[in-house]
């Protein structure tokens, strides 16, 4: 096809694939982004999974028209616009690539994909079909909390002076107990990685994001803490990392700490971030998501401190379309956000951000990490970069 999908003037067609966590997060994105923010209309027309029982009952519930079980007869329909990827991580570069192709637009899920020569191959469809006027875009949707977004603002207009440090943690327990069973997300085959892909991806973007800066030089270490888990047919090996450590490298100068685990016992979803500069820091948690710490380093030094700002004026990123000042909003909402700027992107036919080698900016990253950790920690220089 040698351009975008789609009657001009029409609403875009909606294919969602995959309908667990982040299809049921996705759907309702999907199902509510029009009534808050001015985008192109859109219609959730076929929601695509494995099980076609559970797949037609989750889209009878997310608010999709009709559910199929083969993806690749839903990205050849005509009335399909856009697709979007929530599937594991091993389908994103096939699917992607075909939807793609056929001149659909395509949101996938982070990470990009399972491996380095899997990303480049998106990326390679993903700049011949922007040449057709085809966008696509990675969800790495903390990108869209407003605080952090008004953070990469703060640190853009220099508040925070010449930024030196950067700590960032994003701690999970859902695998502490070692009779948790075994899933597709502790297979090396299907999931690529552990921790490391999973939640250190988040955090690595996070950095990347907020300083816009790249990763030039990283070390890190990995380790599985729990080795074996009950499966289906009896217990099984884990062959991927329940816990990631890395220092990395930026093109500016700062160094950054990332830490990022799913056995941390009492942390459900602590995604933490913090930035010092020589004029000031900031601090986030995403369990606080409605609120950023900000401390200015240019007044006196007996007045210092970080003050706590509330996120949730007309003025801070996204929340014109919200609620009175005070009235927060909620993890689900960076997901209507995330669709927000993707549409827009799609109607002003304009890359929209984090495109897919941004994706692929961070899967070096984490392909670096790797591979120092196989090398006892060695310093690893990325080349290659966007």
């Amino acid at each position: 096809m040698s351009g975008p999908a789609g009657a001009p003037g029409g609403p875009l067609g909606v294919a969602g694939i995959g309908y667990a966590f982040m299809g049921k997060a996705h759907s309702q994105a999907w199902r509510n982004v029009a009534a808050y923010f001015d985008v192109p209309a859109v219609e959730q027309r076929v929601l695509v999974g494995r099980d076609a029982e559970q797949v037609a009952e989750a889209a009878a519930r997310y608010g999709w028209a009709e559910s199929a079980t083969d993806w690749r007869e839903v990205i050849a329909r005509d009335d399909i616009d856009i697709v979007d990827i929530c599937a594991p991580g091993w389908l994103h570069a096939e699917i992607a690539i075909a939807a793609l192709e056929a001149g659909k637009h395509v949101l996938v899920e982070k990470p990009l994909a399972n491996s380095l020569a899997e990303s480049e191959r998106m990326v390679a469809a993903a700049a011949a079909a922007r040449g057709r006027g085809v966008q696509s875009m990675v969800g790495f949707n903390y990108r869209r909390v407003p605080a952090l977004a008004y953070a990469r603002q703060l640190i853009g207009d220099g508040r925070l002076g010449v930024v030196r440090e950067v700590r960032a943690s994003y701690l999970q327990d859902w695998l502490a107990d070692s009779e948790s069973p075994m899933t597709w997300r502790l297979r090396k085959e299907t999931a690529g990685s552990g921790a490391l892909g999973d939640i250190a991806s988040h955090a690595i973007d996070q950095v990347q994001f907020l300083l816009g800066d790249t990763v030039t030089e990283a070390s890190g270490r990995l380790h599985t803490f729990v080795g074996r888990r009950p499966g289906p047919s009896g217990v099984e090996d884990v062959t991927v990392d329940d816990a990631a450590w890395a220092t990395l490298v930026l093109a500016g100068g700062a160094v950054a700490s990332v830490e990022a685990s799913r056995v941390a016992l009492g942390r459900k979803n602590s995604l933490r971030i913090e930035v010092y500069g020589s004029a000031g820091a900031l601090s986030f948690d995403l369990e606080r998501l409605n609120e950023l710490e900000f401390l200015d380093g240019t007044g006196p030094a007996a007045e210092q401190g970080f003050r706590r700002i509330v996120v949730t004026e007309p003025e801070h990123p996204y929340l014109e379309a919200w609620w009175p000042q005070g009235h927060v909003i909620g993890w689900e909402h960076t997901f209507t956000h995330q669709i927000r700027d993707f549409l827009l992107g799609i109607r002003d036919g304009a890359a929209p951000s984090p495109s897919f080698e941004e994706g692929l900016q961070v899967q070096r990253v984490l392909a670096a990490i790797e591979e120092s950790a196989a090398a006892k920690s060695a310093t690893i220089v990325l080349g290659g970069g966007n």
